[in-house]
This record gives structure tokens, C-alpha cells and sequence, in this order.
């Protein structure tokens, strides 16, 4: 059994007898305190032009084939690549095809135009790939259904706060700090190159008004391993309209400070922290946009059995969290190791998870057979570890959907579950769907358990508890 804990909410609910990991809801005070069409990564630039190929006598030359555009498919779509250029002219050859079109971004880039026709000779060979958006990463999946409302970047032609006046030095954490306090739209006037701000302290954002931060795919926020990036900590829960969006956008380094250690007791009681939540993002009753982001080196507390989110933590959302075209590397937490929802639904769209871990161990149970202590009303058994990649728990009908996902080389910790996907449907009413997805080399234990469909294993990358999956035209490793 497991119980999930607020001054205003106690909510029980029953887990799964073999691995339900524990929900821990605590009052604003309690916690932290500091707490369509496809759209995806940045316009990916074009491949270098095709090289003409070397005169042919009578051949017909084709022209060089398009450079793919970056992984990630910006708003306006990925930049063709450029056009091959024909051979040099042979001896009574032909005219050489028209190079072909180049493709957009990976999530939903325009297809650029085709080469112009080459003048005989042998083919010219294709143009490189491009480089991509904000994350420069390849998501090589792509979801093929049409995505739903709410998944397009949002408009900053009319910006609330401008940070800077033109020039990189004008572009401080003071500016930046007093635009995310007001919220509305921010947008970013920093040159034509890419720009570091440094985060001194946790950017506050405020809770009763939508705001919008857009990079322009130029701007990195760099907690220093030192600072939460950013904080939207409403005191409800599940009720707030207000929507954070975060797009064109790279947060690296943002790192928790945790404060309430857990009462020592003999393992396997659990060892750790309560509190230390989402190393570059902390959101309660907010609902969460993420659109071309990158995510990178971020870590939440390393130890405990509630605790997680490397990157985004997101507690007791109304609407949910929606990611679309987004790269997550590197970021580890206890749990969650890039992205965590406790009573929040997960819907994520052609992006790439890898090589991001759950640091804590021994899943998370309330046993008192095995510990006496008492730890968040429960006698809690195993500090953490679920949840590599991603990492959603609660009830509510609070579902988990996947499509066009890269989730590869992630790892759980030791004794732990998911490490690709960890969903725990309390009370069984949350469904999974993964949907043109790759979902491999990703270590940890596995479970599934559903109360409906026919799918009913998921393979070894999954811990889950779920009213009922569907995976369709999808490679989930172990999976029969």
C-alpha cells in the first residue's frame, strides 16, 4: 500500500504487490518552497551542397541528393539541403536529374526544394547532413500521427520583456531574472550568436499568468551545478490553469540543494531526502510546455524514495506536461532521472532521451516487516532508483503517451525499475501508449501490469501499472 501525504490531500491508494513505488505530496511550505502539425527542434541548417560529379562522357549525371535537416524540426521547418550540383558537362550527355528535395527538421520541418538539374556527367555525390536545433542531437524517430493542440510553438511576436538591447554583454542574469518575476512572453536580443546566461539564483515564476520563454535557439541558462534554473510553485494542487512554455531554449547545470534528510533508521529502511525535486525545472499545479528544448546535466537529489526529476519535476498538474522535438542527456536524480510527474500526465512527442540515470537504489515499498521506522506516514522500504528516462506516478486518469520517442541507454538504479519508463497508475485508471518509438539499451528491472488489452509485457525497459497499453509500430526491447 502506499499513501500519498498533503496537508489538505491523503489520498489512499493501492500499487502493485510486486515494485508500486510510494507518492509523497507534501504542502507548498512542506516541499521545496522554491518550488496540429508536428513542431520539434530548431530549424536545422541544410547539408553542404552536393560535389558535382567528374565529366562523364554521355552519363546522365544526378544531381546531388538533399542534406537531411538538423534532428530537431524548428517551428518554420528544417532548411533543405542545398542543391547538388550537376557533373561538369560530358561529350553528349544528358541533362542529369534534379537533385532531391531535402527533408525538414525531424519533427516537422518543411521539405526544402529540390536541386537544379545536372548537365550530364556522373552523379554528384549527396549533400552532408545538417547540423540540427538547439540540441544538435539526431532523434531518429518521428511520431506519424498528427499531433494534438498545443504542440506548436507559441507566438512571441509581440513580447512582454526583451532581455538585452542587442549585444551579448547586455544579456544578464539581472535582466532575465526581472523579466521570468513579471512572466508574459520573453524573448531574447542578445546578437546573432549563441549566448550563455549564467543563473545565480532560482528564477520565481509566477503562478497566476501564462508565461512564455523562447531562446531563439541561441540562448543557454547554466545553473552552474550550483542552482535550480527555474521554479513555478503554486500552494494548490491539480487546479491551476496558468501554463509555463519553454521554447528554442538549452538549461544545462541546474542542480538541487535538498534539505529534509530522511530520520536515520538500519537499511533497507530508506535512506536519503524527501525533498530536492527537479534540478532545472520544479513545477506544482502548473502545467508545462517544452517545445525545441535541450536539457543537459542537470541533477535533483541523488537519494531517496519520492524524490526525482534530473530535469523537470512536475507535481499535481490540472492539464499536464506536453514536450515536443526535445533532448534529454546526461541529467540524474533518485528518481526520475530526466523527467518526473507526480499526478501529472506525460504526453511526449519526438524526442530523444539518453544517457540519463536514476541514482538512488532499492525501488521504494512500505513494508513494516523490514523497517520499523516510520518515514511519510509509511514504513518505507528502498531509497529511489526508478524511472531512468521517464517517470510518472499518482492516479487521477493521468496518462503517459509516447510518440516518436528515442529513449536509449538510460539506467535505473540497482534494484530498481525502468529504465526506460517507469508509470505507476495507483489506482489503475492512467493508460500508456507508445506509438513509432525506439526504446532500447536501457537498463534496470521490468514489470507490467494492466488491467486491460491485449498488451499485456512491455519488455525490459518498463516498470508499469497501468489501466491498459498499446504499442504501435514501436521497438521496445524484451518485449514479446
Amino acid at each position: 500500500m502506499s499513501r500519498v501525504l498533503d496537508h489538505r490531500y491523503a489520498v489512499w491508494v493501492l500499487g502493485a504487490a510486486a515494485a508500486c513505488s510510494s507518492a509523497n505530496i507534501m504542502s507548498g511550505s512542506d516541499r521545496d518552497g522554491s518550488i496540429g502539425a508536428d513542431t520539434g527542434g530548431a530549424q536545422g541548417g541544410g547539408g553542404a551542397p552536393a560535389s558535382g560529379g567528374t565529366t562523364g562522357t554521355g552519363g546522365a549525371g544526378a544531381g546531388g541528393t538533399s542534406g537531411s535537416g538538423g534532428p530537431t524540426g524548428g517551428a518554420g521547418g528544417g532548411t533543405a539541403g542545398a542543391s547538388g550540383a550537376g557533373g561538369n558537362p560530358g561529350t553528349g550527355g544528358i541533362g542529369g536529374t534534379s537533385g532531391a528535395s531535402g527533408s525538414g527538421g525531424a519533427t516537422g520541418g518543411r521539405s526544402g526544394t529540390g536541386g537544379s538539374t545536372g548537365t550530364g556527367g556522373s552523379t554528384g555525390t549527396g549533400g552532408s547532413t545538417g547540423t540540427g536545433g538547439s540540441s544538435g542531437r539526431t532523434i531518429p524517430t518521428h511520431c506519424n500521427s498528427t499531433l494534438p493542440a498545443g504542440t506548436q510553438p507559441a507566438d512571441v511576436s509581440h513580447p512582454t520583456t526583451v532581455v538585452g538591447t542587442g549585444a551579448a554583454a547586455s544579456c544578464t542574469f539581472a535582466a532575465l531574472n526581472a523579466a521570468a518575476i513579471k512572466g508574459g512572453v520573453v524573448t531574447f536580443a542578445c546578437g546573432s550568436a549563441p549566448v550563455t546566461i549564467p543563473v545565480a539564483a532560482t528564477l520565481i515564476l509566477p503562478t497566476g499568468t501564462d508565461t512564455v520563454i523562447d531562446g531563439g535557439n541561441l540562448i543557454t541558462l547554466d545553473g552552474q551545478n550550483a542552482v535550480r534554473i527555474m521554479s513555478f510553485n503554486h500552494g494548490d494542487f491539480m487546479k491551476n490553469n496558468a501554463r509555463l512554455t519553454l521554447q528554442h531554449l538549452t538549461l544545462v547545470n541546474g542542480k538541487t540543494t535538498p534539505t529534509q534528510k530522511i530520520p536515520p533508521a538500519p537499511a533497507p529502511c530508506s535512506q536519503g531526502w524527501n525533498d530536492g525535486e527537479g534540478g532545472a525545472l520544479y513545477m506544482r499545479d502548473g502545467n508545462l510546455t517544452v517545445i525545441d528544448c535541450t536539457f543537459s546535466h542537470n541533477q535533483a537529489a541523488p537519494l531517496g524514495p519520492d524524490t526525482g526529476g534530473g530535469a523537470i519535476y512536475v507535481l499535481g498538474s490540472k492539464s499536464g506536461v506536453i514536450i515536443v522535438g526535445s533532448v534529454f542527456t546526461n541529467n540524474t536524480a533518485s528518481n526520475a532521472g530526466a523527467v518526473g510527474g507526480l499526478f501529472a500526465q506525460l504526453a511526449i512527442y519526438n524526442s530523444l532521451f539518453q544517457d540519463n540515470r536514476a541514482t538512488g537504489n532499492g525501488a521504494n515499498s512500505d513494508d513494516a516487516s523490514k523497517c520499523s521506522a516510520i518515514n511519510n506516514g509509511q514504513h518505507e522500504v528502498g531509497s529511489g532508483g526508478n524511472g531512468a528516462a521517464i517517470y510518472q506516478d499518482g492516479g487521477n486518469a493521468t496518462n503517459v503517451i509516447l510518440c516518436g520517442d528515442d529513449i536509449v541507454n538510460n539506467a535505473a538504479g540497482v534494484g530498481a525499475f525502468g529504465g526506460g519508463v517507469f508509470m505507476t497508475s495507483n489506482d489503475f485508471s492512467g493508460t500508456l501508449t507508445v506509438q513509432d518509438s525506439i526504446i532500447t539499451g536501457n537498463t534496470g528491472g521490468s514489470w507490467t501490469q494492466v488491467k486491460e488489452g491485449s498488451v499485456t509485457n512491455l519488455g525490459t525497459a518498463f516498470g508499469v501499472n497501468a489501466k491498459s497499453a498499446t504499442v504501435q509500430s514501436s521497438t521496445l526491447q524484451g518485449m514479446r
